[in-house]
This record gives C-alpha cells, structure tokens and sequence, in this order.
C-alpha cells in the first residue's frame, strides 16, 4: 500500500498512524537539515505530542539548503509528507508509525525567499537545525569562526540572496526585527558538545561580519539551547524498504529505520514559547552539561573506539563489533577505566547501568548499523568525541594506549584497505587531505597527530601518547587488530 494520506485508513491495524489531521497543522517550526535523525527523534517527538492532541500549531516546516537534500523533499512530497517510523530491535513488539508532524518542506535552491518568507513568518517560533558537526564553521583547533569559507564570503556580500544557514539565519532575523515580529529560537539538535553554543557562537561572529547592531539585537532576542540528543538511526536501505512492506504492508519511498531507545535531554529556554514536550518524554533541565559529556563521551567515543579497528577486520556492521570478544571487552575497558573517571554525577543516571545499555544497544541485530556510518566524517567527530578524553588523560598522566590506539586505527582505516584486501573509500570531507598525511611511514606521528584542526596541542607534545600511537600503528599493521587488542588487553 503506497503510503499517502488517501490511504492511511487502508493500512494495517499494527501500523500506528497519526490521531490528528493533517489538514489542521499549522507550522510552528522550520527545520533545517531533514535527515534520518530528526525524523526519528525531534519529529517523533512532536508527532507523540499531536498525537494527545496537543502542538498543532507546531508543525515543521523542513528547509533543505544542499543540492543533495531534493531527494528527501521529493520523497516526503510524493507521499503527502508522510513517513514511517520503523523501529528495529530484538523485541518483535518494536513500534512501526506514520507521522505526520512534517507538514511540508522548502529547497533554498528551488526559491531562497520562500524559504526566507517562512523564516520571518511571526507563526515561525522555533528554528532547528541538525547540519552535521562541520557545519556550523568553527575551527575545532582554535574556536573561531571560519568567515573566509567562500558560502560565507559569498553570503556576507549578497545577505538578501543567502545560501549558508547563518545567511538565512541573519537574514529572516533583519526582517523580523525591521518589522517589529519577536525572534525565534534556534534550537540545534546536533551531536556536538554545547550544541546552543555552539549555533549562539557562529551566528554571532557572522552577524558581527554583517551589522553590529543586527548582532546586538540577535544576542539581546535570539535564545540558544543546548540539548543532548540520542537515539541511532542507521542510513535507510533497500533492505530495510523492503522489509517494511513485506511484514507491514507499508510501500514507503524513505522510511526511517531506528532503534528502540530515544532521548532528549534540553535546556529550558526558548524566547518564542515551545511544545510541551515533556508530556512525550523529553527531559528538561537548566544544565544539560553532564548528560552531555556521559552520552558524547560514553556513547560517542566508545563507538569510535569500536569502529575503525572493527572495519579494518572487514566488519561491516556495529553488532557484528560486539559479537567480536576481544572488541567488546576492550570497548567496555574504555568506557570504564579511561572515560567514567573523568565524568561528573549525572543526575538521575547510574552509569553502570547506562554502559550496560550500550552494549546491549550497540549489540541490536535488527538495527543493522552500519559501520560505515559510524566511521564518517572522522576528522570532525574525533576534536569532539576522543581529544577531551585524550587531552583530560594526558593532563592527569593516565596511561594512553587505550585511547592512542583509536588514533592509531583511525590512522591505519585512512590507507583504504582492510585485512582482508577489501578496498573501500573515506566518507569525510577532509578525505584526501587526511589520506595524503598517511602515505609513508616516515614521519607519519607528526604529520597526523599535528593537525591541530583535529587533535589540537596537547597530544601531539605529549611524548607519551606519540610513542604510544607509534607502536600501536605499528602493531596494527604488523600483527592486526586481535593480537594488538591481547596486547593492550594484557592478555
């Protein structure tokens, strides 16, 4: 059955679909960056929300600023804006959803004052983003604003044709304010450490560039949450389109796959009102710093830690990681005697009880996470998900192989082959600057470890770590990943 709003009601029974109307959504909110994630975790959440009748002045407007996102709109519009949540897990009582919450979706390419138009709409209360860690244009290594990037040279001289998010960000607030409308927030939902300060910091620096007093009025009016955000969504496939309607009777042209567990923890401070989306699960708190560095530096630095070293052995998938004994163990070691000892009480969490669910997360068959996914944009997720561990063990002189040996596999997945022979390529932007640091052995510690842009000042001066990152390279690609796991596991 081709999903559509003609045919919800012909859908089967066990496919829960939205308990309101579509036709009477008003949009409360843009969204900028639909992919995967937001499907799966801030639209769920609105959709649960709806769904108790509630936030029907709070649907999304989705925005796509790349070429690459015409295919989602194209999707999303050949059904009606509908999608299907599908959840994989171990239990077959997983849940499988139609939600409605997106009520349409803009391409600044197709017509950037549309999107502006909506932007600047006085019903627009929220902005949210999830644009990817690199998108927000801030040097990892020293903080700053990286205003020379030509979309933002090019946005800077032509601020009424944008085509970065700061344009249209800075753009829609001129308009706001010229007109007497009250701000919006901008609520990033993004993996990254202080996700709100980091947005607060990028549009600030790109106004200041435009108009000091547009800049100042933006830091009086504009709020920033931060939110720690979590729930794994893998890249939908074929496969999983084809499950969907052999076992639901679903005919989707982009379902989103996800697994059970969801969360969204968020700082309560939005200027314009928001959902009450706490009647639908979501955590509010007045810091959400703890929560943050558990999640990014438990979930996130553990994966990496798995990933690099369980693709090199020609894995392709997360659980077939845990199901290796050697991998799982070292994981865990990880997160246990090199990342707990640097966290902070988190409020209302047990962490042994958060890593158990971790593993047994990461262990999710049904999910079919791919390995591939977790290995990308490696230069963008290492200054925020391993060098703060790295950096904290290198201060408290803490041993470093375990942590040098991430580095060490990161630096070894970049030649391209696995030990199996199988070549594959590097999904990062930075690829082939990252790739070329990698070419000889010669020399190889100072060229990849001084990327300050990645790995900053504290490990490449840190004799330790150097030598540690040497030998395990070394180790890798003499005896492999498993002996070189005995050998750090002390076996």
């Amino acid at each position: 059955m081709k999903l559509n709003q003609r045919n919800l009601d012909k859908l089967a029974t066990a496919v829960a679909r939205p308990a309101y109307d579509p036709a009477q959504l008003r949009q409360g909110i843009v969204h900028i960056g639909v992919g995967g994630f937001h499907r799966a975790h801030q639209a769920a959440y609105t959709d649960a929300l709806m769904n108790r009748g509630e936030a029907l002045d709070w649907a999304i407007c989705g925005a796509g600023l790349r070429s690459e996102d015409r295919a989602m709109r194209d999707a999303l519009a050949s059904q009606d804006h509908l999608y299907t949540l599908f959840e994989l897990g171990e239990n077959p009582d997983t849940e499988v959803r139609v939600i409605g919450a997106i009520s349409g979706m803009l391409l600044a390419e197709s017509d950037s004052q549309a999107l502006l138009d909506k932007l600047a709409d006085p019903a627009i209360r929220i902005v949210s983003l999830t644009i990817t860690e690199g998108g927000y244009c801030i040097d990892d290594s020293t903080g700053e604003f990286l205003e020379n990037l030509p979309l933002i040279q090019h946005d800077l001289a032509r601020p009424d044709q944008p085509h970065s998010v700061f344009g249209f960000l800075c753009e829609a607030l001129r308009r706001r304010r010229e007109a007497g409308t009250p701000a919006f927030t901008v609520m990033s939902c993004d993996n990254l450490p202080h996700n709100g300060d980091v947005a607060r910091k990028a549009l600030l620096a790109f106004a200041h560039l435009l108009n000091h007093d547009l800049a100042q009025w933006i830091d009086r009016h504009v709020s920033f949450p931060n939110a720690m955000v979590d729930r794994i969504t893998p890249m939908t496939s074929d496969e999983h389109r084809r499950q969907l309607a052999e076992r639901h009777g679903v005919e989707d042209a982009w379902p989103v796959v996800c697994e059970p567990f969801l969360q969204w923890v968020l700082e309560d401070k939005f200027v314009s009102g928001r959902p009450a989306w706490e009647k639908v699960g979501v955590q509010f708190t007045n810091d959400v710093t703890p929560y943050e560095e558990m999640k990014i530096k438990l979930l996130n630095g553990s994966h990496l830690a798995l990933t690099y070293l369980g693709f090199l052995q020609g894995y392709r998938f997360v659980h077939e990681t845990l199901a290796d004994d050697l991998l799982r163990r070292y994981m865990r070691t990880f997160m246990d005697q090199d990342v707990t000892p640097q966290l902070a009480p988190v409020p209302g969490i047990d962490l042994t009880h958060y890593k158990d669910s971790l593993t047994e997360r990461f262990s999710n068959r049904a999910i079919a996470d791919q390995l591939e996914r977790v290995c990308s944009d490696g230069s963008s997720k290492f200054p925020k998900f391993i060098v703060p561990t790295a950096n904290r063990l290198i201060a408290d002189g803490k041993p470093l192989e375990r942590v040098a040996l991430v580095v060490a596999a990161w630096a070894l997945y970049l030649g391209g082959k696995d030990e199996k022979g199988n070549v594959y390529s590097i999904p990062d932007p930075r690829a082939a600057q990252c790739q070329a640091r990698v070419v000889q052995r010669e020399g190889l510690a100072a060229r990849v470890l001084g990327d300050e842009a990645i790995f900053g000042t504290a490990i490449p001066n840190s004799r330790a770590f150097v030598e540690a990152f040497e030998r395990l390279y070394d180790s890798l690609r003499e005896v492999g990943v498993s002996e070189t796991l005995r050998r750090v596991l002390g076996d």
